[in-house]
């Protein structure tokens, strides 16, 4: 009997092109997101008083933003894998609003009550100088979950009928909001820095929110005419394989917050906050190519040859991004970046392109993390996700720990280098994780049994 692959009828091989043709969209999605950051920092140290503005966005604002919206971050995930049907649409769609109205009530539960201080002044332990300026723009970003909560959802959905392209064109809108906040607070040059993007973001998500559920309309026809799933989309479900993506969430976001805990209690805490805020969004973007990624792989994994063709596009994609962002760090670009665009000066330049030589293998794990990812999330059994950020958690604590009982390192750099064997460890988790999806994959060939290997069922 041939060795050869047997492929099924009328279904056409996954080809590099088309991974390609995927995978595109959405890092364009993802890199016009990265661009926001780096361009809310850039306004800030423009405007009054940049460092605790600073300071106040990146140690609270941010990463008290990412913490509550945990829960439905993980939704584009969710609705790439599981919008096959209308009904799974519809089903999810309802959960993702009673999520999103939760999370955004905890919000602003946190933004008017003695709780903010408790978080900001005890837990955090900023300098006092941030805590007032940080909760205004709290406060103006109570919106901000529903809307993440909304465009994730049309946004896996999109994917998941072939229109990435779609993607993009939302975080446009966002894009084009933030800009015009940031223009106007630029003529004002009276509203504080730390509301002036809290106000930015708050109305660009939702803006894109109400983009992506308009662009939808256009294949509804097509989710509602879809063949129904064998599984059908139950409440037990959802929470089966959901509750391991929302803690897993849960727990990769709230390093943001523990680092600002930590860089706090280290010395010179108010210039090391202000580069983390700046650096945060350069990682963010210089990360994107892997972001990108997960939606990808759980898209693609059901045609044949797929994971021949996404392990070879992993590899050529993770060197390449990854020589990119070492000619970028390596070159005088990145000094012009701390400078003209981040606006940084004197020993903060060299204090963030040192901190960011620290980060760069990360570009290149990124990808493969969001590879690993995308096959267990397409199996649903997606509790090594969840094992993988705790095991990361745990040594980013015990390094971050150790730099705050040391107390001789700048609070940036402990943070970076913690930032980086987190993720090792979390590459490595997964990969080993992930070993009986690759096998599976290997043998069937994305869903087409291989002569000789009956006893594994196509899918």
């Amino acid at each position: 009997m041939s060795n050869s692959i047997e492929f099924a009828p009328q279904i056409k091989p996954l080809s590099m092109n088309k991974v390609l043709k995927t995978w595109l969209p959405l890092l364009g999605s993802w890199i016009l997101m990265s661009i926001e950051l780096p361009i809310i920092t850039s306004i800030i140290a423009r405007l009054a008083n940049p460092e605790v503005n600073l300071a106040a966005y990146g140690g609270v604002v941010y990463p008290l933003a990412l913490i509550i919206e945990a829960p439905i971050v993980m939704i584009l995930a969710a609705s790439t894998a599981l919008s096959k049907d209308w009904a799974s649409y519809q089903r999810l769609k309802k959960y993702t609003m009673i999520i999103g109205l939760i999370m955004s009530g905890l919000h602003l539960i946190i933004a008017v009550t003695p709780l903010y201080y408790f978080i900001v002044e005890v837990l955090l332990h900023v300098p006092p100088e941030v805590v007032e300026p940080a909760r205004w723009g709290v406060l103006v970003m109570t919106p901000w979950t529903f809307g993440i909560g909304v465009r994730r959802f049309q946004q896996g959905a999109m994917i998941r009928f072939n229109r990435s392209h779609m993607v993009g064109e939302t975080t446009v809108v966002r894009l084009i909001t933030v800009s015009i906040v940031l223009l106007v607070s630029m003529a004002v040059k009276t509203i504080p820095g730390t509301l002036v993007a809290g106000l930015a973001q708050g109305l660009a998500v939702n803006m894109e929110a109400v983009y992506a559920t308009l662009r939808i309309r256009k294949i509804l026809p097509e989710i509602k005419n879809a063949p129904l799933v064998d599984r059908p989309l139950t409440l037990k479900r959802f929470i089966s394989f959901y509750l391991p993506l929302a803690a897993t969430a849960a727990f990769s976001l709230v390093w943001m917050s523990l680092i600002s805990a930590a860089i706090s209690r280290m010395p010179d805490p108010l210039e090391s906050l202000a580069v983390w805020s700046v650096l945060t969004g350069l990682l963010f973007l210089l990360r994107s190519p892997g972001l990108a990624y997960n939606e990808a792989v759980v898209a693609l994994l059901d045609q044949p040859r797929s994971y021949r063709v996404l392990r070879k596009f992993t590899l050529t994609a993770s060197l390449a991004v990854l020589g990119i962002v070492v000619l970028f760090v390596v070159t005088p670009a990145s000094q012009f970046w701390f400078t003209n665009i981040a606006n940084l000066s004197g020993g903060d330049i060299q204090t963030a392109r040192i901190a960011l030589l620290i980060g760069v293998p990360l570009t290149f794990l990124n990808l493969y993390i969001n590879y690993f990812q995308g096959m267990i999330v397409k199996s649903e059994k997606t509790r090594p996700i969840f094992e993988a950020v705790v095991g990361f958690m745990i040594l980013l604590l015990a390094l971050l720990g150790l730099g705050v009982a040391v107390g001789e390192v700048k609070g940036i750099y402990v943070a970076s280098f913690a930032f980086l064997v987190g993720h090792l460890f979390q590459a490595s988790w997964l990969w080993i994780r992930s070993r009986k999806e690759r096998r599976l994959l290997a043998q069937t060939d994305g869903g087409v049994v291989r002569p000789g290997n009956s006893e594994i069922p196509g899918e």
